[in-house]
């Protein structure tokens, strides 16, 4: 099957097309290298041994999108990744993310339905919770308010795909919601690589055990939990890739309860920011150096899954342990450091 990932040079996008390939499908990347480099494609090579077909462009160009599907009639699925991700800068920047992460979604939207249907895979986040109210977060627990613009256009962005199924019941969507995406693949031929200061915790915890940063801080110990930092769901990003391919063949496969539908993924497991520190220390060997500071605003206390649904229902699971995601983190930052 023929299939585009938009933002596929990206994080969770270039773990996803090793996984499409190793599973049999032809992947075409669609990426603007905004927050990417094109020598992903050289480690996805490493991997698969297969160069996938790849477009620069930036998806907010409705003509380059027009275009870009009048010339490939023959793909079958779209997982949709292309999108502006950090909260302090939406907030700052609010009209480059509605623009960005919305505006482009309805272009590929538009264009799917225009040829009758597809199968579409979009890149939700746990977000959408808020502070949820139980754990762990079932997919029917009430979406909350966003914190930040970010947040605000993955609800947005669900919605917009939720309306568009209900009129065009030819269209087959999943929304899949991620918790904390942490690691690189095995090979370490890709994995993390956030430019400028990391705005997640395990990229900072690396780089600080590789000396590029000072300290690590940690926000806040006197949350309610055990050991009073805040308690988060960190899945092995070559497990959540895996889901995107369970899910696309899902569609593909006419599996589907109905022609949109809500996933969480991640570990079920709560992770607290020290078991994390921990975690890496005992697999690194290394000692890391961190500070505990004052609470960081808009941080909620605990989320993690309920996968209770993507367990029975996709027939998909995590398989990784944190000591697992931890140390492949650590050997991607040594060898891109040249440790």
């Amino acid at each position: 099957m023929k299939v585009l990932v938009t933002g596929g040079l990206g994080f969770i996008g270039s773990h996803t097309v090793v996984e499409l390939q190793q599973a049999g499908h032809q992947v075409v990347i669609i990426d603007n290298c905004s927050n990417a480099s094109e020598d992903v494609l050289d480690g996805i090579f490493e991997i698969t041994g297969q160069r996938p077909e790849f477009e620069r462009m930036d998806l907010r160009e409705k003509a380059a999108v027009n275009d870009f599907f009048a010339r490939h009639t023959d793909l079958v699925g779209v997982i949709h990744f292309a999108a502006s991700k950090a909260v302090g800068e939406s907030v700052e920047k609010p009209l480059l993310y509605y623009e960005n992460n919305i505006g482009t979604l309805v272009y590929l939207l538009q264009q799917l339905v225009a040829r009758g249907g597809s199968s579409f895979i979009f890149s939700s986040s746990c977000t959408v919770y808020g502070q949820a109210d139980q754990m762990p977060i079932t997919e029917d627990a009430p979406v909350k308010p966003a914190e930040s613009p970010y947040g605000n256009t993955k609800q947005m962005g669900e919605e917009i795909i939720r309306d568009t199924c209900r009129v065009h019941p030819e269209l087959r969507a999943i929304s899949l919601r991620y918790f904390n995406p942490i690691g690189a693949h095995p090979s370490a031929a890709i994995g993390e690589l956030p430019l400028g200061v990391p705005a997640n915790l395990v990229p900072f915890i690396t780089q600080t055990a590789a000396g590029l940063r000072e300290e690590l801080s940690v926000f806040g110990d006197d949350y309610p939990t055990p050991d009073g930092t805040c308690i988060r769901d960190y899945i092995h990003v070559v497990d959540l890739a895996r889901a995107h391919v369970v899910a696309l063949e899902r569609l593909f496969g006419q599996q589907n309860q109905s022609n949109y539908e809500v996933f969480n993924i991640g570990t079920g497991t709560g992770s607290s920011v020290m078991e994390v520190i921990r975690s890496f220390e005992r697999v690194s060997g290394e000692k890391l150096n961190f500070r505990v500071v004052g609470r960081r605003s808009g941080d909620v206390v605990e989320a993690y899954a309920d996968t209770t649904r993507a367990n029975n229902e996709l027939g998909w699971k995590a398989e990784s342990s944190l000591d697992d995601a931890m140390a492949s983190a650590w050997t991607w930052e040594k060898k891109v450091r040249k440790l």
